[in-house]
Formats: C-alpha cells, sequence, structure tokens
C-alpha cells in the first residue's frame, strides 16, 4: 500500500493492518522528512488518545492528515505507533 498526498508518496508498506476501513502503516514505513508532530489529541472510546502529524510535501501542509496511537487499550495494540491518513491523503496499492 501506498499513501499519497500531493504527487508524492509519503508512506510505503506491504504489511499495514486494516481497522474501520482504514490502512494503519507501520512506523518505518513512513517517510519522516514529510510529517512533522502536530499538538492535535483526539480520543477514541477502544482506541485510545490519537496524536497527529501535519504532512508538509513541496512547500504545502496538510495539518493533522495522519495519526496514530503512541498508546492503546489492549483491544487496539496491533496498531500501536501505526500511522493512518484522511485529508485528502489517498491510500492506494
Amino acid at each position: 500500500m501506498k499513501a499519497i498526498w500531493n504527487d508524492t508518496v509519503i508512506a510505503e508498506s506491504d504489511d499495514t493492518i486494516v481497522v474501520e476501513n482504514n490502512h494503519y502503516f507501520p512506523p518505518q514505513s513512513i517517510k519522516k522528512e514529510f510529517f512533522k508532530e502536530s499538538k492535535t489529541h483526539t480520543t477514541c472510546p477502544w482506541k485510545g488518545q490519537a496524536s497527529y502529524y501535519t504532512v508538509s510535501v513541496n512547500g504545502a501542509e496538510n495539518k493533522d492528515a495522519a495519526w496514530y496511537y503512541p498508546e492503546v487499550s489492549e483491544l487496539a495494540k496491533a496498531i500501536k505507533g501505526h500511522v493512518a491518513f484522511w485529508k485528502g491523503v489517498t491510500v492506494t496499492k
């Protein structure tokens, strides 16, 4: 799977985990040069507290376009640290 934004592959993996129709990419599969930590956090009732990244490619920013769970509930342990996308990031084969 590939995550693409602004015509650039920002993550790529053959080992994503699908939860609630979102592909979660292993942390080592993201291209860290395109990710900046955000101060945004949200809470999922069964996964835990999500943290966000702003994606930055070729001078354009997509605020909070990626999220991950640094700590998770027992039910979501498979996706701990994995990164998922939204806000116009295309995830495709």
